[in-house]
């Protein structure tokens, strides 16, 4: 485990709060990572989240493809995004920091934040862009800023393309492996905790591919129906946070408390919120056979190994949440263009393939398939140094 290029912690001189930068390393000059914004985050965190992101970049090389990973980082914001003050923290954070994104820091959204507001408050920042660090490495900075603004516009049955890019790459990474498994698709049951950008897309992915959505949690706690959610209504009906309205809810379903969806009776959960979010004590109440992380480390190290002692299958989030950010890259190197049905496309195939040479490195070694996400990337990392150089 290397050390950061970069870690840093600013503290917001009106509130207090805190604000971290990790720069995980560079690969070109310039790394990759969102910036979220949640009570209680912390500098490891966000340390941990930033080797993800580099994971994540190496784990998408295609020497074929005119998108070249870059380095991993991370940023966080310890606050509420709903407290009055988080959108001025927000904004002072990146004009503090505003440098490193001039330079080398290239973000978007994550938890909390959208990328409306992170654009907003970084053009309030004075930046040009959350992610100009990476224009000086196009082959047409004017064009490709146009496909990636008119990618952004582009809207499927209400959600933007933007939302959905990384749900479609979750739901490609359950289908895989249930294909795996010889498992039909049709009436295999589903608990999503998180209903908002990531959880609501692989929600709909899903239920679109013949899966029953059996449960979905949001902050006021999980809404059940064993005969499958009628997963379209929830998405209208929910807030800027995922927080379902109540009254779009059909007689068949049913309110629970807000941990239910960890023991319902499914065959596959995914956590799409929080991190942490299944620890030693709360994984003894899991059945599913397959936990797919579409949140970032939301399943601590101790309880992964439980539950695999157990025959419970944890598919990494470094495999199956990283189409959000390559998607952003596909379209802004010029692999794919302002078109979902190209980019959804595209992300199949390409997740399709990176889940199926981890599982099938993972039962090559005898090894976790989280083990052999790493395995992978240990073998394309000097391969990206030799060729692009890094600083770490």
């Amino acid at each position: 485990m290397t050390t950061p290029l970069l870690s840093l912690t600013w503290t917001d001189h009106v509130t207090g709060r805190q604000g971290f930068l990790v720069v995980d390393r560079l690969v070109r000059g310039v790394s990759s990572g969102g910036l979220r914004m949640r009570e209680g985050c912390t500098l490891d965190e966000v340390t941990g989240l930033a080797r993800g992101m580099t994971m994540k970049e190496a784990l998408h090389y295609d020497p074929e493809g005119r998108y070249i990973p870059l380095g991993g980082a991370k940023g966080g914001i310890d606050c509420d995004p709903r407290d009055p003050a988080a959108y001025g923290i927000l904004v002072r954070f990146l004009r503090a920091t505003g440098p490193y994104v001039e330079s080398f820091w290239t973000t978007g959204e994550d938890l909390g934040l959208t990328q409306d507001l992170v654009d907003r408050a970084a053009a309030e920042a004075g930046l040009v862009s959350s992610i100009q660090a990476v224009y000086p490495l196009l082959d047409d900075e004017t064009a490709a800023r146009r496909r990636l603004a008119e990618a952004f516009a582009v809207e499927v049955d209400g959600i933007g393309l933007d939302e959905l890019a990384g749900g479609c790459g979750v739901a490609e990474s359950v289908l895989a492996a249930l294909d795996r498994a010889g498992m039909p698709y049709a009436g295999t049951r589903v608990a999503v905790q998180g209903l908002g950008t990531m959880g609501g897309a692989t929600a709909r992915f899903l239920a679109r591919a013949g899966l029953h959505v059996v449960a979905v949690a949001d902050i006021k706690g999980t809404i059940a129906n064993p005969a499958g959610l009628d997963v379209e209504a929830l998405l209208a009906g929910r807030d800027a946070y995922g927080t379902v309205d109540r009254a779009v809810l059909r007689p068949g379903d049913r309110e629970l408390p807000g941990d239910a969806w960890l023991s319902a009776d499914a065959e596959v959960l995914v956590p799409a919120a929080v991190s942490y979010a299944i620890d030693v004590s709360n994984q003894a109440r899991i059945t599913a056979r397959w936990i797919v992380e579409a949140a970032n480390m939301p399943v601590l190290p101790a309880a992964e190994a439980l539950l695999a002692a157990r025959g419970v299958t944890v598919l990494p989030d470094v495999v199956v949440n990283s189409a959000t950010n390559a998607w952003w890259w596909w379209t802004l190197f010029g692999d794919i263009g302002a078109d979902a049905e190209e980019a959804f496309a595209h992300t199949r195939r390409a997740m399709r393939a990176l889940v199926e040479l981890m599982l099938a490195r993972a039962e090559a070694d005898g090894s976790s398939p989280r083990a052999a996400a790493h395995a992978i990337v240990a073998d394309r990392l000097p391969v990206i140094a030799e060729r692009f150089g890094w600083y770490r």
